[in-house]
């Protein structure tokens, strides 16, 4: 009990302390957990031979993440994707494994090991990629759907590739005799076998320990019996999703107690991951169906509240395992070849898939995503090695060199999504200056930037009879625009020509309604400089972004979530009793209350020192809140003493 004890203590400790590190300096949490497992084990040897075996159970992290992903996608999505999960997947699939085989071949690989070598390393990171793309918001872009969208093929094709394995075993045995010549173990090829009929849970993705699991519902099956009962489990995952998710959820709720819905979540998971393994499919997948299959339900958010904190944690511990189980010996043995190795497989899959990227009409930053997010060897990797080294396929040597090029460039991905980020960036700089319209209209109100924000603004003040001069750096925004009938002008409206031509000297209001806080900051500036008598109304994201446009000369200052709070707080109200009146009064005090609070918090707040470090801004914030309190009490005296 002391070891485990110990051992878990060792392990949250390292996540504790680099995770939060690795965050801060913009890594992102994988590259911590990463960096975490390589302290506690090759370089401080705190983590030793339980790795392994704790890596599989940390694997099913990975399965929670693809249950709550498939919560989040109803089945018409997923039928929308099917021409990318079939195409741009295995497109992906198919050429990456194609490739390599012919680079290994290249180094006097036989056929079977460089098969196996190729199918091995064209699979890419689920844990990783998946989230890091959460972790930065990228999953909704076109690209990050794309990486999906392969990563789910990917996760289909283990089960059709493990099966396929043991077949190369008499293209080449497991050693190498000191002659060169090559002998073959029966009792491998013969469990080889066994494995490639999908007998036991090897099949399903989880090691080669695993394959002579003695529990299973097709061993001994013939082909359409297999085919029979995978099916039978696979409807009966639907049927039961659909059917009887609801009433055990209320006869869960009649106990009204909150850890059963946890301990219902992690049955569902684990229940279907069993069932999975039984039948020789990928339990990822048969969670993912399940979540899909849930996703219409009333219960997802629960499920999703459920598993969640079980998911980061498992995924943590993965990524930890990963970088623990790195053999810096055999690494220090061969640096610069099995560094270069990591690194062309990253190529060699980072070219094909920008190919594919451009040939499925990705464009820009997402064309990017696709080809670096992809670029790794993955966790598969992992099993389909010891697989296949148990199924005789590939040597021992051979083996140990390919696990440590899988970690290798699963531990380069942070680093590539960095790299994605700097192009991202350069790319935003590099669409620099665009060929601006030729403004021709002059009107009483400029808008600058018509997103969300602008947009509402400039159809309203011209319903009302007002002209408007909009403006816009973006061409797709302007393009939509005057698709739907609206004028609009292409041009960077912090361009001071362009505010020139677009009559900002003769102007009565500006809005300024642009994304970036610089520049919007920039164009408050110029704009009270050169017209101080121009009212200037601009769109802020915080307080922070209200107290610089103020002391940059903005007139009017709309945070960007504030209106839309207070009206949600009214609802809150009246559905609580307050009447229509008391609930509007309510929220007509709190708004003047918090304008009149930004005002003179503006005038203590300093762009050099964090508000809540802030001595006398959080003094005098305390206080404002205080009269609000007070004067809150005021009013429901008054309201009191006039109904009695």
């Amino acid at each position: 009990m002391e070891g485990f004890l110990f051992q878990a203590s060792i392990y949250l400790a390292a996540a504790v302390i680099a995770v939060p590190i690795a965050s801060r300096l913009g890594l992102g949490s994988v590259l911590g957990y990463l960096a975490a497992g390589i302290l506690i084990g090759p370089a401080f040897g705190l983590v030793g031979s339980e790795t392994k075996d704790l890596q599989h159970f940390a694997e099913f992290g990975v399965v929670m993440m693809l249950f709550l992903i498939g919560l989040e996608l109803e089945p018409r999505a997923l039928w929308n994707m099917r021409h990318r999960l079939l195409g741009l997947g295995g497109m992906q699939v198919v050429l990456s494994a194609a490739a390599l085989m012919g680079i290994a071949m290249a180094y006097d690989q036989p056929l079977g090991v460089a098969i196996a070598i190729g199918l091995t390393l064209s699979l890419s990171s689920t844990a990783i990629v998946l989230q890091t793309l959460s972790e930065k918001g990228l999953m909704q872009t076109a690209g990050g759907r794309s990486v999906f969208s392969v990563l789910l093929t990917q996760d289909i094709a283990v089960i059709p590739i493990l099966a396929f394995l043991p077949l190369l075993v008499a293209q080449l045995p497991a050693q190498m005799q000191p002659d060169g010549s090559i002998s073959v173990n029966p009792e491998d090829a013969a469990h080889g076998a066994d494995a490639a009929a999908g007998h036991g849970p090897a099949a399903a993705g989880h090691g080669a320990e695993t394959a002579q699991a003695a529990i299973s519902l097709v061993q001994g099956l013939p082909g359409w019996g297999i085919t029979l009962v995978t099916l039978g489990a696979i409807a009966g995952i639907i049927i039961t999703g659909v059917f009887f998710t609801r009433p055990v959820f209320r006869f869960i709720h009649a106990a009204n107690l909150r850890e059963m819905y946890t301990a219902l979540a992690l049955l569902i998971v684990v229940g279907i991951s069993f069932l999975m393994m039984l039948v020789g499919l990928s339990p990822a997948l048969g969670a993912f169906l399940a979540g899909v299959v849930l996703a219409s339900s009333e219960f997802r958010h629960e499920l999703e509240t459920d598993l969640e904190p079980f998911k980061g944690l498992l995924l943590g511990l993965f990524f930890i395992t990963v970088g623990a189980g790195i053999n810096f010996d055999l690494l220090f043995a061969d640096t610069t070849i099995i560094i270069g190795m990591a690194l062309l497989v990253i190529l060699v899959k980072g070219v094909i898939l920008y190919g594919l990227g451009t040939l499925f009409k990705l464009h820009g930053r997402d064309r990017w995503l696709f080809a670096l997010g992809l670029a790794q060897a993955g966790e598969f990797g992992f099993v389909m090695v010891s697989f296949s080294v148990a199924t005789g396929v590939i040597p021992n040597d051979v083996a140990e060199t390919l696990l440590l090029v899988v970690a290798l460039s699963m531990l380069i991905t942070p680093l590539l999504f960095i790299l994605y980020d700097q192009i991202s960036k350069r790319m935003d700089k590099k669409s620099g200056p665009i060929v601006a319209d030729e403004i021709d209209e002059q009107g009483t109100v400029i808008i600058a930037g018509v997103g969300r924000f602008g947009q509402i603004v400039n159809r309203l003040v011209q319903a009302s009879g007002f002209r408007t001069v909009v403006l816009d750096h973006n061409p797709e925004t302007i393009a939509v625009m005057r698709r739907f009938g609206f004028k609009a002008f292409l041009g960077d409206p912090t361009r001071a020509d362009i505010l020139r031509k677009a009559g900002l000297r003769d102007a009565k209001v500006l809005v300024v309604a642009l994304d970036d806080p610089k520049s919007a900051l920039q164009l408050i500036a110029y704009a009270r400089k050169e017209c101080p008598d121009l009212h200037i109304v601009t769109r802020a994201h915080d307080r922070t972004d209200v107290y610089q446009q103020y002391q940059a000369g903005a007139n009017d200052i709309v945070r960007e979530m504030f209106d839309s709070s207070l009206r949600a707080g009214r609802y809150v109200l009246e559905n609580l009793g307050l009447s229509d009146y008391e609930a509007a009064e309510a929220q007509r005090m709190f708004y003047s209350h918090d304008r009149a609070s930004v005002r003179e918090l503006a005038a203590l707040w300093r762009p050099d020192v964090p508000p809540s470090e802030n001595k006398a801004y959080v003094a005098r914030a305390k206080e404002l809140q205080k009269d609000l309190e007070t004067a809150f009490l005021k009013r429901i005296d008054q309201e009191d003493k006039r109904s009695s």
